[in-house]
């Protein structure tokens, strides 16, 4: 089943495959420079973060993904000259959760998890656009099920599975107890509040006595576009042995560099007051 949703005046085409939702990375690139979309998509393929997180992906969903080529890539990236095409990745490590076709009407999919990404690379404020036309198309084509397609859950999904791997393998000894264990889980999750949020959850609970729910519950949509960037982001920095002190001054960088562009954008005010997209695309 194909179609397609306009996100700030760019037509974007999705299809899906095996009841998987694939967002052409190409349409997305068009964003950023619509006369060289395969340079754009190889640039950010090319990038250190961008690797490590496509290889985590793959490690959990794809059983026949290369890890022994993945991690050759993984060791030449950054280097002079270093650039990686969407091709070369597929061939190389039988990678699926992007998909390259050829023709008038081919290009570059990628799972809906991994077109967030590169959204979320092309500008924080497209990747919130992006996320608000395709939740609209889901809950247009469930609508006669009445089913309710959840931003909050979709955008968690894969970074908070991310971020749990990255501190069970690299942050939980294995003498601790279960009680030992949730604790640590919980005391990354506080990391994460402490950068976005400015307080842990007990303090949020202390200062919102009569609020139900928790910090997270009561977030803005985009505090929820940070928040799941934040994850994929602390998970890569978990895997680079970086201590907590310094993986919060940075994600505390991250999360303020993001929420500006988001909470300053006017195209965001018009989603918030649910009046439509502007068909002309606006610069970031």
């Amino acid at each position: 089943m194909k179609s397609t949703i306009q996100v700030s005046g760019q037509v974007i085409s999705i299809f899906t495959k095996q009841k998987e939702e694939f967002i052409s990375l190409t349409d997305i690139a068009k964003h950023k420079n619509p006369e060289a979309t395969g340079l754009v998509i190889s640039h950010w393929l090319s990038t250190k973060f961008t690797i490590e997180f496509m290889g985590l992906w793959e490690q959990m969903f794809n059983p026949n993904f290369n890890v022994t080529e993945f991690s050759n890539i993984k060791n030449e990236a950054g280097s002079n000259g270093f650039v990686l095409s969407s091709k070369q990745w597929i061939e190389k490590t039988n990678a699926n959760g992007i998909v390259s076709t050829a023709g008038r009407y081919g290009g570059t999919f990628a799972h809906k998890d991994i077109a967030f990404e590169f959204a979320s690379w092309i500008s924080a404020s497209f990747k919130l656009y992006l996320i608000k036309e395709f939740q609209r198309l889901k809950e247009e084509e469930h609508s006669d099920l009445k089913l309710e397609w959840n931003v909050q859950r979709t955008l968690a999904k894969v970074n908070y599975q991310i971020h749990a791997d990255a501190i069970k393998e690299n942050l939980i000894p294995k003498t601790l107890s279960g009680k030992q264990i949730g604790f640590v889980y919980a005391n990354e999750a506080d990391l994460l509040n402490m950068a976005l949020f400015g307080v842990t959850a007990k303090q949020w609970k202390e200062l919102n006595p009569r609020e139900v729910g928790n910090v997270r519950d009561s977030a803005m949509l985009e505090q929820l576009v940070v928040l799941s960037n934040l994850e994929s982001v602390n998970a890569l920095l978990i895997h680079q042995g970086l201590p907590q002190h310094k993986r919060l001054v940075q994600l505390n960088l991250v999360a303020i560099s993001q929420m500006k562009s988001l909470v300053n954008n006017i195209q965001l005010k018009k989603l918030k007051d649910g009046t439509a997209l502007q068909t002309k695309p606006e610069k970031l």
